[in-house]
């Protein structure tokens, strides 16, 4: 079946007509699996794609429909565990959310950078997060054979800061960016932002603020509760800032009942995003509208595709990134993420090409919570934990 793409598709593939090694950071919704597709078979040869777990089945039936050449799907959290894959020649790989080899000390960044493949392609929405200094892998891949010591000398500036009586190297701005850019390019990268290429509708969000719970403000003032039989101690910061979330969420009642008032009042298919599993088994327990999910345990998206009632739950790690949701227009954030890539991703679940309505972000705010904090972390699209150990040093 041939495939029909878009003009800034067809650009993107003349812009690296002539490179083996090329990188495809278009903006969530333009159709990197297409581009990434066409690549590869216009290369010819064996292809292996590594991917986020849920969408290995989107990928095998992509190419099991469009094209006639042999490939093999794996996710990120196997493909270190594959020594087969070591010995493999002559083949394309195609590294889908290359964000996620961001770390080079992780086992699956040494792991793919071990690799020995004739063609490279990679894929990304967010390809560091407004984080420069996560490129290096990925600059590595592309065939720029630039030391690590030496990207830093040239376009990271760091600092270091005190964190609890420990020095510790803290990147605070950036040097030579369009240079960095400019050499990217150079080595097969393409760049593109949604509104080079196409008008999507308006983006409206709403923050709603609900009450804190007395156990929340407990718990912020002794860092100690015992709530359903469970002891919640922060007697660390991540873990009282972890405990804090979770009173923000499925423990308080004034926050459930302000999602089940939302639920109940519109018949549109919703999106709702979730951080941990008490959350998800919450909303079951408040609606009988017909459910779908995304989240650590699988996939199912049949009430999304057929009832347009559906509530579609889905956990920020599983499926913040690279799930097509335009059907719903409508996403309410029970509890925000503390990744700013993870929430950027999530808007653009909604917001791409296909949608033809006006996109509603709702956020269910505790107020004068750690809830309200975040947000704003997260809307200057920093990371929420780097802010909260910026401020632990003082």
């Amino acid at each position: 079946m041939m495939i029909k793409l878009y003009p800034h598709q067809e650009q993107s593939l003349t812009q690296t007509k002539s490179k083996t090694h090329v990188a495809y950071y278009l903006d969530m919704g333009l159709g990197k699996t297409f581009i990434a597709s066409e690549k590869a078979n216009e290369l010819g040869q064996p292809v292996l794609v590594v991917c986020q777990k849920s969408k290995i089945k989107d990928w095998v039936e992509h190419f099991r429909k469009h094209y006639r050449l042999p490939v093999a799907v794996i996710n990120y959290d196997l493909i270190w565990r594959r020594k087969e894959y070591l010995e493999w020649r002559d083949y394309t790989l195609i590294l889908d959310e290359s964000s996620l080899i961001k770390n080079e000390m992780a086992k699956r960044t040494q792991y793919v950078l071990a690799l020995q493949p004739a063609n490279v392609i990679l894929l990304s929405g967010t390809p560091t997060g407004g984080k420069y200094e996560e490129l290096w892998s990925q600059c590595r891949l592309l065939g720029w054979n630039i030391s690590k010591m030496l990207f830093y000398d040239h376009y990271i500036v760091t600092e270091k800061i005190d964190a609890g009586g420990f020095p510790i190297t803290k990147v605070v701005g950036y040097r030579n960016v369009d240079r960095l850019k400019l050499k990217l390019r150079q080595h097969g990268a393409v760049f593109m932002k949604t509104e080079e290429v196409v008008a999507l509708p308006e983006q409206v969000e709403i923050e709603t603020t609900v009450a804190a719970s007395k156990e929340y403000r407990q718990f912020k003032r002794e860092r100690y509760l015992k709530v359903h039989q469970t002891e919640l101690i922060g007697d660390t910061p991540l873990k009282q800032l972890l405990y804090e979330r979770q009173l923000c969420g499925h423990y308080n009642k004034n926050k459930i009942a302000a999602l089940k008032d939302l639920i109940n009042s519109t018949n549109s298919r919703l999106i709702i995003f979730y951080n941990f599993n008490a959350e998800f088994e919450l909303v079951q327990t408040i609606t009988d509208r017909p459910i779908s999910f995304i989240n650590g345990a699988g996939t199912d998206l049949a009430n999304y595709e057929n009832c347009q009632d559906s509530i579609t739950l889905v956990q920020y790690q599983a499926g913040a990134m690279g799930h097509n949701l335009e059907y719903a227009n409508i996403i309410v954030y029970f509890t925000l993420p503390l990744s700013s890539e993870l929430f950027e991703q999530s808007k653009k679940r909604i917001h791409r090409i296909g949608q033809t309505k006006t996109c509603f972000y709702y956020y269910l705010l505790t107020e004068k919570s750690v809830e309200g904090r975040i947000l704003q972390v997260l809307k200057e699209r920093r990371n929420f934990t780097d802010a909260l150990f910026k401020e632990a040093g003082g």
